[in-house]
């Protein structure tokens, strides 16, 4: 009888086991049920960064999972996830720039609060503890697939947190100054990070491995690439068609360099020339002239299927540099507008739809009131037109553009692709101007009219621009 006994709870045992690896498996798969990423995405596709620190009072994967399927509604379909690794302790940042301090200089009771920077990754394969969990993160993934939006993961390649695993294991994997210490990254105050050796093809190897395990254990869709171009181009050659091989990919370069473009390696670089124009162009400090030379470097400078990241905003310029409003000032909304109908991908950062007021904090904890203002209307609208309209098309194959001739300080220009044209006409003057477009029949996107243009001249406000569909 005992021995019966023992066999039946034996074979309950292996049941209960069965059944629990069964669910875990069920779980995994839930979250990769989503059509590959294709190029065809990549035209009408607006990005989204998200700081999940300070996305909410409670910053948790949790509580920005419950508002990805209204973000749907943005036209985003790419989420960018800052990092979502632990975060090193030794020599963590409390603040920044030319006078940055550790957290270990200020009181003690005072430290808890300083939660370093994402950038300070202390375990690739991992989760910030202060975001939630693995599952947690695992159900923002499956929220977006489910919603048809990709996730990718912000990749941290140039550097490690003081407490990486590899300082003690594998020293070698970092630059090393005479004395054999180890080094953070020359020519900057990154000195919560310490920088790696990629002449260490060990370290190449294992780097791989980890960005290989997000791709094929918990689903994600690709990698947003911290400092691309401070990495040698080779790593990539390496790296990336090996996780190509895995899934088809979105691969983002924080980087300008073109060569990263090239081939079968990165598919968008940052337009960060360009983000720098639309500051200068909305302080008055540049022209329709330089907008003109910046289009001419750009068509030199990268390949026809090359795409460029737009933006007013993102995390570092929001900290750094100030909010949207304090940089275009009254130009705000026609520098987004733009953003959105030039060539190349629009980026949304956190806050931005919710009409973001003030710079958010880097190394601690700060959040934004989620209200749907003006901001949200916008994006919205701006959105829907860049997911639905063909000649707004941003990627390998994107539609055509054309300069038109127009007054002075008066931005005029035309995108065409499939049968479908858009005209876009922005007043790049804190002055009011009159306008000749071009004769037709319009729908003035932004107000719903109808415009029949024969000729006559229209005015156009300060900072005024207008998205009008060729009928």
């Amino acid at each position: 009888m005992k021995k019966l006994s023992l066999i039946v709870l034996s074979f309950l045992l292996f049941l209960a086991c069965k059944n629990e690896k069964n669910k875990k498996t069920e779980t995994k798969e839930e979250t990769k049920v989503i059509a590959p990423m294709s190029n065809d995405i990549m035209e009408s596709a607006v990005i989204y960064e998200a700081n999940i620190r300070q996305y909410s009072p409670e910053g948790t994967f949790a509580e920005f999972t419950k508002d990805i399927p209204e973000l749907r509604e943005l036209g985003i379909k790419v989420i960018w996830l800052m990092p979502v690794f632990p975060i090193s302790e030794t020599k963590r940042k409390a603040t920044g720039g030319a006078d940055s301090k550790f957290a270990s200089e200020f009181p003690e009771e005072e430290q808890a609060k300083y939660l370093g920077s994402y950038y300070a990754v202390t375990d690739f394969t991992k989760i910030n503890p202060e975001f939630g969990t693995i599952e947690d993160f695992r159900d923002l993934v499956k929220t977006a697939h489910d919603n048809d939006i990709y996730v990718i993961l912000d990749w941290v390649p140039n550097h490690t947190g003081w407490d990486h695993k590899w300082l003690k294991t594998n020293p070698e994997y970092y630059t090393q100054n005479e004395k054999g210490e180890v080094i953070h990254p020359k020519d900057t105050d990154w000195t919560d990070v310490a920088d790696l050796n990629y002449d260490n093809q060990d370290m190449r190897k294992e780097m791989i491995t980890d960005m290989s395990y997000w791709v094929t254990e918990e689903g994600v869709d690709g990698f947003r690439c911290d400092v691309a171009g401070s990495v040698p181009t080779d790593f990539w050659q390496q790296a990336v068609p090996e996780l190509r091989k895995l899934k088809d990919l979105f691969m983002l370069a924080e980087a300008w360099e073109p060569e990263l473009l090239k081939g079968d390696l990165f598919d968008m670089a940052y337009a960060w020339d360009g983000h720098h124009l639309m500051n200068a162009l909305a302080k008055g400090e540049k022209s329709l002239e330089d907008y003109n030379a910046y289009l001419e470097k750009i068509s030199k400078d990268y390949e026809a299927d090359d795409i460029l990241m737009n933006f007013v905003t993102n995390h570092d310029e929001n900290s750094w540099n100030g909010t949207i409003k304090e940089r275009m000032g009254d130009a705000c909304e026609l520098m987004t507008a733009l953003s959105f109908t030039m060539k190349g991908m629009p980026l949304i950062y956190s806050g931005q739809e919710y009409d973001l007021d003030h710079r958010l904090k880097f190394f601690e904890k700060d959040s934004f009131p989620k209200d749907k203002g003006e901001s949200w209307k916008l994006l919205q609208k701006l959105g829907q037109l860049k997911n639905t309209n063909s000649a707004l098309n941003g990627g390998k194959k994107a539609a055509s553009y054309k300069q038109l001739d127009s007054e002075e300080n008066v931005l005029m220009f035309e995108r065409s692709k499939a049968g479908k044209t858009i005209l876009f006409v922005g007043n790049l003057s804190d002055e009011g101007n009159k306008i000749s477009i071009p004769k037709g029949t319009y729908l003035d996107y932004m107000s719903n009219k109808k415009i029949e243009a024969n000729g006559d001249a229209q005015e156009l406000s300060t900072w005024g621009y207008k998205i009008l569909i060729k009928e």
